[in-house]
């Protein structure tokens, strides 16, 4: 077969491989993860494991699961999950979920949220139409990163999962910086500032590298409250960047949407000059694969969706979601054949 030969064709939406791209990939490539979510137990899918492009899972585990009552560490869903993945010839990366985006749920132990030392352990985060801090409406939790009793709490659990499992697993990632109280500061949570915050970030990631010295260390690091980049540019999102080099931290971020102006102006830039220093990675989230390139106005193929992580984020990572027809039907095939294409090529 010709080398330049297409193997697989789509129109509008679909996917385009041919077996020229596929041996250009560099031995560079991005290594290729599937985020489960919490639906830990598909991990046992055959298109999964049987999938060699996919090096292994990410899977999220919450603060409240594994810390059910203060001390109370239980880990074996961890060690369950790793165990089967590692018998089947694949990895893990652990998602470490102290957020939600639901307002009926909580992922802090619930002794913080009874003790009035951790002032509630969480905070409402709010939707906010059109900036209109009057129509605010919760749209979920997030742990008080910030509160020096909630933060010290949190470290012991880094620490003890990195006691526990560093060297053992891929990596484990912090979930993403953004939070959204509003600009006025109506909405703020007690004793919260923007400053503070920027703070407890690099705290964290500077204990989580302590904890997992071996296994890959990443905080997701989008957006940060009380800037918006270029125009109010407060240093919040770069100092992140810039202490997570220093700390030999990774970083990335949700939502891989190739050109989209609020990522461009701000993680998209810091994501690609921290590759070759820093473990890089992209998570490709609910909706981004119908996300509309505003370079063509078309939906993006997967195809693009891995060039626009290699050739401009140059991540070392792709977590890629679930989200259906479009793992199965696309995302599969696509990676297949570009497999074989290396192979056939070597």
């Amino acid at each position: 077969m010709n080398s330049g030969m297409n193997i697989i064709t789509r129109v509008g939406c679909c996917i385009f491989v041919s077996l020229a791209w596929c041996a250009d990939a560099s031995a560079e490539a991005p290594r290729h993860y599937v985020f489960f979510n919490r639906d830990r137990e598909r991990i046992a899918d055959a298109a999964f494991l049987s999938t060699k492009a996919f090096e292994g899972a990410q899977l999220k585990y919450t603060w409240r699961e594994l810390e059910q009552g203060k001390d109370g560490y239980d880990f074996s869903a961890i060690k369950n999950d790793l165990t089967f993945l590692n018998s089947h010839g694949k990895k893990m990366f652990i998602q470490l979920q102290d957020v939600s985006f639901d307002p009926n749920i909580v992922n802090v132990p619930r002794y913080l949220l009874n003790d009035v030392l951790y002032n509630g352990g969480a905070d409402k985060q709010y939707s906010i139409p059109d900036d209109d801090e009057t129509r605010a409406v919760p749209e979920g939790w997030v742990a008080r990163r910030w509160d020096p009793a909630v933060q010290e709490r949190f470290h012991k659990l880094l620490l003890a999962l990195g006691k526990e499992f560093d060297g053992k697993i891929e990596g484990i990632n912090l979930v993403e910086t953004a939070v959204s109280f509003g600009e006025s500061g109506r909405l703020f949570p007690k004793g919260f500032t923007p400053a503070m915050y920027r703070d407890a970030i690099i705290a964290n990631m500077r204990i989580l590298k302590i904890a997992f010295p071996t296994s890959v260390a990443m905080q997701y690091a989008n957006f940060m409250p009380g800037e918006w980049l270029p125009d109010n540019d407060r240093l919040y999102l770069r100092s992140v960047y810039k202490q997570a080099q220093e700390l030999k931290v990774g970083v990335g971020g949700p939502d891989l949407l190739p050109y989209k102006h609020g990522q461009m102006n701000h993680c998209y830039p810091l994501i690609r000059q921290s590759a070759g220093k820093v473990p890089t990675g992209i998570a490709v989230q609910e909706g981004n694969y119908q996300h509309k390139n505003p370079q063509s106005g078309q939906p993006v193929m997967i195809s693009e969706l891995v060039e626009f992580a290699m050739e401009y984020l140059k991540a070392d990572y792709i977590f890629w979601c679930t989200q259906e027809p479009f793992y199965s039907e696309n995302l599969i095939p696509f990676l297949q054949a570009q497999r074989l294409g290396k192979e056939l090529n070597q």
